[in-house]
């Protein structure tokens, strides 16, 4: 026999080992899957039983109730995608633990000529931390993110924190590379990913207040200032609705996290490469509050792995515990101009392979995590208007 024959028969050899089980793995076995259930799949999943999905633009999406955790209905939940500025999210919830929000930082030549959505920092300008961390969330101001990893000490210690909170997060989908999500190589997110981020930054009151803010100002050379708006249409578009965050670039296109609460119940909604955004998120909202109910989940958002945990246990993604209860209710913040904003709602709280395979497919994914296109297309960071 040939060396072609025998790299054939060794080929059939392997396929039938790998394949030699009896029966399927569940999801939630797999490691590379987090939240099991069904969200290992790149398809479309949603509950036995229930009415049909709306037609959906995005590449990936995900619904999820968040006071009990379950996925109600899913596109390619684990998918990998650009952000945008939905990576925002993760800033502010890796750093308002960590900053003193009444202090205030000088800014730099360097912040406010970064590209991009900016807010219209003044290098030599000093700002408060909150005022930063509420440009950041909601004007989108990539100066201002850029304004927050300075103060925090330098975008690489920022970067290296929010990647160490994405996996207590157990969103082992993203890696950061900047504070603002503009586009740049390696950095990915999911939409199961990000419903584990929104929930845990809606966890936060700070978090809660900027993200459901309509309006709000920024101070200006002279003693002056300027108001602020929040570009997240869903807030006055769709009733109950508590934020969260947009995000656009060429190459990401439209990228979105949505959070509505109505009759008792929390639903996030994640939008990846969307063409239609807000029709989008208001669909499956829609559906989500009509049918999600009486929906068998197709999966789970895990909670975030304790610090104290053995590090045995923090490695295993298929990990789930059911949502801590609802933090108290936030009062209602007044706008500039006496107004009174938004309420702020509380919220409640594959096939393995065998033996070597299941480390070769691994390493693969670790490979892929750091590629992201050809990198032609010129960074932009454009707000949704």
């Amino acid at each position: 026999m040939g060396w072609a024959g025998l790299r054939m028969r060794a080929a059939v050899v392997a396929v039938a080992a790998a394949t030699a089980f009896t029966g399927p793995i569940a999801a939630a076995e797999t490691p590379d899957v987090v939240g099991g259930g069904r969200l290992g799949s790149k398809g479309t999943v949603s509950g036995r039983g229930t009415p049909k999905l709306p037609p959906v633009s995005a590449q990936g999406w995900l619904l999820a109730d968040a006071d009990t955790g379950a996925v109600l209905a899913a596109r390619n939940a684990h998918g990998r995608f650009l952000p945008a500025s939905t990576m925002k999210m993760l800033t502010a919830v890796t750093l308002l633990p960590e900053l003193d929000l009444s202090a205030r930082y000088a800014a730099t030549e360097a912040d406010a000529n970064i590209e991009g959505s900016k807010v219209g920092i003044v290098a030599g300008e000093r700002y408060r931390l909150d005022k930063l961390m509420e440009a950041m969330l909601v004007v989108s101001g990539n100066d201002s993110a850029h304004a927050l990893a300075a103060a925090n000490g330098g975008m690489a210690k920022t970067v290296r924190q929010m990647n160490a909170t994405a996996k207590r997060l157990q969103a082992y989908d993203t890696a950061a590379r900047n504070t603002s999500g503009l586009d740049a190589p390696g950095q990915l997110t999911s939409p199961y990913d990000l419903a584990l981020i929104a929930r845990e930054g809606l966890r936060m009151p700070q978090f809660r207040k900027y993200s459901v803010q309509l309006r709000g100002y920024m101070p200006a050379p002279g003693g002056k200032r300027f108001e602020i708006y929040n570009h997240n249409k869903l807030l006055t578009r769709y009733p109950g609705a508590i934020g969260v965050k947009t995000g656009y670039t060429l190459k990401a296109r439209q990228t979105y996290v949505g959070a509505a609460r109505r009759g008792g119940r929390t639903l996030i909604v994640t939008l990846l490469k969307s063409e239609t955004l807000y029709p989008d998120a208001i669909a499956l909202l829609d559906w989500g509050f009509k049918a999600g109910a009486a929906a068998a989940p197709v999966g789970r958002l895990v909670d975030p792995v304790p610090a104290d945990q053995p590090a045995e246990e923090r490695a295993d993604r298929s990990r789930t515990v059911p949502i801590a209860a609802p933090p108290a209710e936030v009062p209602v913040i007044r706008s500039p101009g006496g107004r009174s904003g938004r309420g702020y709602v509380p919220l409640a709280g594959g096939l393995a392979a065998a033996g070597g395979l299941v480390l070769l497919r691994r390493r693969s994914l670790r490979r892929r995590r750091g590629y992201v296109g050809n990198g032609t297309a010129p960074r932009l960071n454009l707000p949704i208007r």
